[in-house]
């Protein structure tokens, strides 16, 4: 009796133990199963969220291509013409002459050069056969070395003043004429005008403008 009931328990025991076995192996392999599962979920959304990011980036690009070409055509019509923005003669020598391209460029400068306003204004200036008394400004060029080419540029204000005397009031006008017909812009900010008809004093303080580069760049990103 003794012995069969030692016995039972001794199989008890024994299924008791494979039990807590099974049971331990099942806990580990679902803990593993939830965990290999949370990882490749993760993965998944990642590789996701790439595969979005490529096709966004590749319809980009071929947008950019597209727009490209575009412009490409458009420029050369732009550059092309026999007579350009301000009426010059694409061929010509002149002041008002040459290609769009040009002007454009010496319209909005993408540097800083005090002294090449200031001989572009004693050029218009003597053109006209008016007798400068003064071209005045602040040659900032120290502080402007910092604006240099970025992703967004933005024009930058040069101040100047210039003063003529002995003037007439024919020869006035046509100067104004002449500022307002400049291949770059010149804003007149005051107008000071003394004296009589046939020997005026003028004085005019304006501004015009220069506009860093523009910095085109290829940039990575990281998809997280």
């Amino acid at each position: 009796m003794d012995k069969a009931l030692s016995t039972k328990r001794l199989a008890i025991s024994k299924a008791n133990a494979q039990m807590v076995a099974a049971v331990a192996i099942a806990s580990f392999v679902t803990v593993f199963c939830l965990v290999a599962s949370k990882t490749v979920f993760s993965q998944n959304r990642y590789q996701a969220r790439v595969i979005s990011a490529k096709e966004a980036a590749h319809k980009q690009l071929e947008q950019n291509i597209n727009n490209y070409n575009g412009l490409a055509t458009a420029y050369k019509a732009f550059d092309s013409a026999s007579t350009n923005i301000i009426g010059g003669n694409k061929n010509g020598t002149g002041d008002n002459d040459g290609p769009n391209s040009k002007i454009i460029l010496d319209a909005l400068p993408d540097r800083y050069d005090f002294p090449a306003l200031t001989s572009s204004i004693e050029k218009i200036l003597s053109d006209n056969h008016l007798q400068v008394t003064s071209i005045s400004g602040t040659d900032d060029q120290l502080n402007q070395q910092g604006n240099t080419a970025s992703a967004n540029p933005q024009p930058v204000q040069m101040p100047f003043s210039f003063t003529v005397s002995n003037a007439n009031y024919q020869s006035v006008d046509q100067l104004l004429a002449k500022l307002q017909q400049s291949i770059r812009p010149l804003q007149i900010d005051t107008l000071d005008i003394s004296g009589g008809q046939s020997n005026m004093t003028v004085t005019v303080t304006a501004h015009t403008y220069y506009q860093p580069a523009k910095k085109v760049s290829i940039t990575t990103q990281v998809v997280k």
